[in-house]
């Protein structure tokens, strides 16, 4: 269960002032990187935390974010960790581009947040890990399923014993096509459903059940990317995972729904216990509109909602910006002098991480030869 200390918190010290603000480097400015640029830039209204430099290698982008937030834009994060002073780093690159910066953040003694996954490899999660470990810098994850409220009362309700013992469920997680064809074609290729939607509830399941994967059974499906866009990789991956308790759950993952269904993202789950049963439906919330010209849409309004502060300032609340949030109220924890064994459980860790890749290169794996694969 996730402490709300760091959000109850505003880190006064000894002498009733607030305490310095943490500083933090962006890596990575696109799509979902302006959350990132957003969290911090807010909590400098609070003196928690400021958005001093971005490194983004579009150039294009680089002159926006310098317009729009003010700050240091720099073409090579290296360059970044060298000239600026910094706290904490978040990481926003491509799924399979995590490891270099981390491990170049770690190495200059930086805490450090990436986006899920950690990485596309076991190894390669290992190695950061260990990084992390040796330069005792935080390492965390932003897998903000966790944050959702939804799933904090699921995940309460179910440690607590109210179902029983978890025996099967089911997960689904969806994207338009617009999202592999027209955000990333790039780099589509190089991750998958399971990899960039796949990761975030393979991750809710063993926290919310708390234990590991133990064996995978998946296939996965290449059709509409493959034949129609030349985009070499999985339309869709069905997944059945048997985790270390006993508990056996099945995920079905694709991005290849079309741009007419209501939402960007379906999701939902499913978890059967021998005394009770919890459902989330993680797409539909409630918010429906039809408007001239777009359609039916459904929002999630608990992800992400902007709003106007009594200041007149743009903010942005919601699971999505809260979990990066997170991570600068750890780093004042730990400037406060709490420790990282303090915070332990508190946070998705690196170890969680590497939990999840374990998983996920499991079921592309099996995907891939058709066979049942052991996780070490």
């Amino acid at each position: 269960m996730f402490s709300n200390e760091g959000f109850k918190t505003r880190f006064f010290n000894f002498y009733g002032g607030f305490a310095v603000p943490v500083r933090i480097g962006v890596v990575g400015a696109g799509i979902f990187g302006v959350n990132h640029l957003n969290a911090f830039k807010q909590l400098s209204y609070m003196g928690v935390a400021e958005l001093v430099a971005v490194a983004e290698v579009n150039e294009k982008r680089a002159e926006w974010v310098r317009e729009n937030y003010g700050v240091p834009v720099y073409s090579d994060y290296n360059d970044m960790l060298e000239k600026e002073s910094l706290d904490g780093v978040t990481v926003v690159t491509p799924d399979h581009l995590h490891k270099p910066v981390v491990l170049a953040a770690v190495a200059s003694g930086k805490h450090v947040l990436v986006e899920k996954p950690l990485d596309t490899t076991v190894e390669g999660c290992i190695e950061m890990v260990e990084a992390a470990k040796k330069a005792n810098v935080l390492l965390q994850v932003d897998f903000h399923k966790r944050y959702d409220p939804e799933h904090i009362e699921m995940e309460r309700r179910i440690s607590a014993g109210e179902l029983g013992k978890i025996l099967y469920g089911s997960v689904c997680m969806e994207d338009r096509i617009e999202v592999p064809v027209e955000w990333f074609p790039h780099w589509a290729s190089s991750s998958s459903p399971g990899w960039f939607l796949g990761v975030h509830f393979y991750d809710l399941v063993r926290w919310v059940i708390k234990s590991n994967g133990k064996t995978v059974f998946a296939r996965g499906r290449k059709e509409t990317l493959k034949n129609d866009y030349n985009i070499d990789t999985y339309d869709s991956i069905s997944a059945m995972v048997e985790f270390q308790n006993g508990a056996v759950v099945s995920f079905d993952t694709s991005w290849i729904l079309p741009r007419g269904f209501e939402a960007i993202v379906n999701q939902e789950i499913r978890l059967v216990g021998t005394r009770g049963v919890w459902e989330i439906d993680s797409q539909y919330r409630g918010s429906r509109s039809c408007v001239e010209g777009e359609g039916m849409r459904t929002y999630n309004n608990s992800f992400l909602r902007e709003a106007v502060d009594k200041q007149g300032r743009r903010i942005f609340k919601g699971y999505g910006i809260e979990s990066i949030e997170d991570f600068a109220y750890n780093i004042q924890s730990l400037k406060e002098g709490k420790t990282l064994k303090d915070l332990e459980g508190s946070y998705p860790s690196g170890e969680d991480g590497l939990e999840v890749t374990k998983i996920a290169a499991a079921v592309h794996e099996s995907a891939s030869t058709g066979k049942i694969v052991e996780i070490s």
